[in-house]
């Protein structure tokens, strides 16, 4: 449990007693005070996360200490507490800044429940500043581009992903980057000094007798020790080759063993195909999406986050004015007009070959529409008219 500082502030010293055998008895760190002065002067000296205020006390009320604590510690969280209730004091409090409104006589699990929930809350809060401060530029990270929210969301699970090794589901379309992303994963964990060795699920068995796959399969776990294994297309496993990749990660893990070669294996599948669809119609056992799916992420087609296409474009021209004596450095006005209103079928990997392309004819300075393929050119003329 966190060691997080407590004040319980009440008048009634019987209750001061309870509370604090029995806050101390569940491992917590609590202090208890008679009187909303002497809390007052603990609190100037002191931070404590969370106090619990009683609303009736002969010095200053509850509502005052309140109102002193949130000017003083605006980050510590206060409960009133009281057995005058009333919603227009639960009103007052609430507007005050009160975290809760606790009615007595009450049960002492829920304070329990209220200050775990607090410690919680406060343990995410402080993550996210943590996250906010490592990731500084949100439009990126690592080789990964995009402003749109579900990429943020992504970069801040690989960020939380750093330190350990669990299996990774990516799901996503054809061409939205999903090995992008694993090698991403791989590059900022701690085995990025290892390989990551990536193989086509659909062309591992081919030619293979079914009953040599248990070998293939440890084969291939024992060549990716230490290191990262990327699953391309995993549906395309052969269900035997499935149960047998399965039952022997299983079975490795259970051991907890790190020196045995299969169990230093992190696994990262992708599939093209929803999760649940693929499960449910057979195509992915349940038991291998088990062992794969410790953390599932998606990667969203572009036609989802278009305010990325952006900084996409500017992305790749980037790295292909790098390699190409003639430079491209931006997209005319009209042309782009065209690009964001595509449906892009072919996601990311679509539009960084229509730059490519722009290159390769060798357009000079500016994109214009004439540049761009016939079927966007088409697609966006139809728009015109529509």
């Amino acid at each position: 449990m966190t060691a997080v500082d407590i004040l319980f502030v009440d008048d009634d010293r019987a209750i001061l007693d309870i509370v604090h055998e029995y806050l101390v008895e569940s491992g917590y760190r609590v202090e208890v005070v008679d009187n909303g002065l002497t809390a007052l002067e603990r609190i100037k000296e002191k931070a404590y996360p969370i106090v619990f205020t009683d609303i009736k006390m002969p010095d200053i009320d509850g509502l005052e200490l309140l109102a002193a604590i949130k000017q003083l510690r605006p980050e510590t969280e206060v409960i009133i507490v009281t057995g005058h209730g009333s919603m227009e004091s639960a009103i007052r409090a609430m507007k005050t800044g009160s975290y809760d409104y606790l009615q007595k006589p009450f049960k002492l699990n829920v304070l329990k429940i209220l200050i775990d929930r607090i410690i919680d809350e406060k343990r995410l809060q402080q993550e996210k500043i943590i996250l906010r401060a490592r990731v500084k530029d949100r439009s990126r990270y690592d080789a990964l581009v995009g402003i749109n929210p579900m990429m943020q969301e992504i970069y801040d699970s690989v960020e939380r992903m750093r330190g350990s090794g669990e299996n990774v589901l990516i799901e996503g379309e054809t061409g939205t980057g999903k090995e992008l992303l694993a090698q991403v994963i791989h590059r900022t964990s701690v085995r990025s000094n290892r390989p990551m060795i990536p193989l086509t699920c659909q062309s591992i068995f081919r030619n293979l007798a079914e009953d040599r796959y248990g070998e293939r399969v440890h084969e291939i776990l024992a060549s990716a020790a230490g290191g990262t294994l990327f699953l391309d297309e995993v549906c395309e496993l052969p269900p035997q080759a499935q149960a047998h990749m399965a039952a022997l990660r299983g079975e490795s893990e259970a051991r907890s063993d790190p020196a045995a070669g299969p169990a230093s294996v992190r696994l990262i599948a992708a599939t093209q195909r929803p999760l649940r669809e693929a499960v449910a119609k057979g195509i992915l056992s349940s038991d291998l999406a088990a062992v794969l799916n410790r953390v599932h992420l998606r990667m969203p087609p572009l036609r989802e986050r278009k305010e990325d296409i952006c900084p996409l474009i500017n992305h790749f021209l980037y790295q292909f004015n790098t390699h190409t004596p003639k430079k491209v450095y931006a997209v005319d006005p009209e042309a782009m007009d065209y690009l964001l209103g595509y449906s892009w079928p072919g996601n990311v990997i679509q539009l960084e070959n229509v730059i490519e392309r722009a290159f390769a004819l060798g357009v000079e300075g500016v994109i214009q529409i004439d540049d761009l393929p016939a079927e966007i050119r088409a697609a966006g003329e139809i728009s015109r008219l529509s």
